[in-house]
Order: C-alpha cells, then sequence, then structure tokens
C-alpha cells in the first residue's frame, strides 16, 4: 500500500501533519518536494502519485484541487487547514487515525469512493485539463463596454445570446464557488448537473442547471480575443468567432475518506 501526502506549501503546521500522518500510517509513505524539503526527507514530484493508492491533501480546497488534477483517478482524502474546506472532510486532530482506516479498508478491498464530476473544455486544436470546480470562457477584460459576444447552445438548442463579460460552466463542487459569486445557485454534490451563468451579460438569462451529459457549445465572438480558463488555473486563448465545447470529462475526482459534509461547509460561508 503506497500514500502520497500533498500538504499546503509554505504551511509549517501542513509539513508538520504531513510528518505525524507518515510516521503514524502502516504504508509507504512518499511526501510532496517540497513538503520533504522542509522535512529533510526525499520527495516526489505530485505528478508520480498517480501511481500511489491513496493520496492526502493537506490544505484547503485550493491543496486538494491542485492534488486531484494531478492524479486523478487516484482517490483523495482531504485533511482540512482551510476556513470552509467544502472538499476536505477530516480534520487535522483525526487526520492520522482516519487515514490508516482508508488504508485499512482498501486492503480488505473495500475501495468505493464518492465520485464528483469533472468538466472538460476544447476548442480548435486544443484541450484544457479537466476541471473539478467550473470552466471559465473570458473576454479580455470586465467592465463596461468590454467582454465578449456570447451565443450559448444545449445539444444545439439555443438558450442564450448576449454581450457579456463571460460564461460560466461550473460543477456541482464548483457551485459554491466562482458561480455562487456570479450569482449563480448552489448545487447539492448529488446532483448530477452542470450550472451555466452568464456574467455581467447585457441581456441576461438565469443559471440553467443542465444534466452532466449535456453537451454545451459556446460560441465567442466581437472581440480581438478571448481565454478559456479550468479551475482558475490553466488557460487557453481563443481567437474570435471560434466555439467551445464543454462536456463531462471521461474521469471523475475520486475522493476517500468519510462523506463530505456540505451544509455543514454552507454554514461557514455565512
Amino acid at each position: 500500500m503506497e500514500v502520497g501526502i500533498v500538504a499546503q506549501q509554505d504551511n509549517p503546521r501542513a509539513a508538520e501533519l504531513a510528518d505525524r500522518i507518515r510516521r503514524h500510517v502502516d504504508a509507504t509513505v512518499r511526501l510532496d518536494e517540497s513538503t520533504a524539503e522542509s522535512l529533510e526527507q526525499q520527495g516526489s514530484p505530485v505528478s508520480e502519485f498517480a501511481d500511489c493508492d491513496l493520496v492526502v491533501s493537506i490544505g484547503g480546497d485550493g491543496t486538494f484541487l491542485f492534488a486531484a488534477r494531478e492524479v486523478t483517478p487516484t482517490p483523495v482524502m482531504g485533511v482540512n487547514l482551510g476556513e470552509v474546506g467544502f472538499l476536505n472532510a477530516v480534520s487535522p486532530e483525526d487526520s492520522p487515525e482516519a487515514v490508516q482506516r482508508e488504508i485499512d479498508r482498501f486492503r480488505a478491498g473495500n475501495d468505493d469512493c464518492q465520485e464528483l464530476p469533472q468538466v472538460q473544455a476544447d476548442g480548435d486544436g486544443w484541450t484544457l485539463p479537466a476541471a473539478v470546480n467550473e470552466v471559465a470562457i473570458l473576454g479580455p477584460q470586465r467592465g463596461r463596454n468590454n467582454g465578449v459576444g456570447i451565443e450559448v447552445r444545449v445539444d444545439g438548442e439555443l438558450y442564450s445570446g448576449s454581450r457579456a463579460d463571460g460564461v460560466l460552466v461550473s460543477t456541482p463542487t464548483g457551485s459554491t464557488a466562482y458561480n455562487l459569486s456570479e450569482g449563480g445557485p448552489l448545487v447539492h454534490p448529488d446532483v448530477p448537473a452542470f450550472v451555466i451563468t452568464e456574467m455581467c451579460a447585457e441581456g441576461p438569462m438565469p443559471s440553467l442547471a443542465v444534466p452532466t451529459t449535456a453537451d454545451i457549445t459556446v460560441r465567442v465572438e466581437e472581440a480581438d480575443h478571448a481565454f478559456v480558463v479550468a479551475d482558475g488555473r490553466t488557460r487557453e486563448r481563443i481567437d474570435p468567432p471560434t466555439n467551445v465545447e464543454l462536456y463531462q470529462a471521461d474521469q471523475p475526482v475520486r475522493i476517500a475518506g468519510p462523506p463530505l459534509e456540505f451544509f455543514t461547509a454552507l454554514g461557514k460561508l455565512q
């Protein structure tokens, strides 16, 4: 049994907790390079943790997203050092024992995990990595007299056409993030839907929840250039007029450990 640990960078508490888990569990443990260096241990690139049986993320949702992007479909367990922690169900105090319980469960042949859908975007000659939270299609800059012309279709049927700062296509996981700040709805993680939210559109339509099986096409026009951004980290510059295709990624994110406490995390937003 091999366990990878990804700790939030430049966080001594996260590094100390990684060391405590490493010493506690009955498994071969690999540390990410930054954490290993702070502990004077040998480290590995996080991308190599895709070969592990389990990956433990220590930090906030950003650390979890980073780990998941690198290792999916390997299961990820989140230890929460952040303020809200929608993706991190394990407390720091319980984490060594919680990781060992997952190791024991996996060894017994039970590797069932909660699965979260991801959204994928591609276009003419490019494909972005799958996004756990959302894909944003954005104009060169936000604000009055800026933005892009957009046309949004779902399975070929026209949903909206307007001029806007951009369009978000969010997963249920991402409904609590960028989507929420743009006025989109909260979506329970058990609901298999993507949410389409226009950003400051001139002729706005309400946010639309569509099945994760739907094919979404965003036509981008009336701008010198635009950007497609996955989870705020990876981006592709596009030259309008062009289409961006969005659809459910082949691989979901697999979450190990106790069930995510959606409503508890919601309470922390208030």
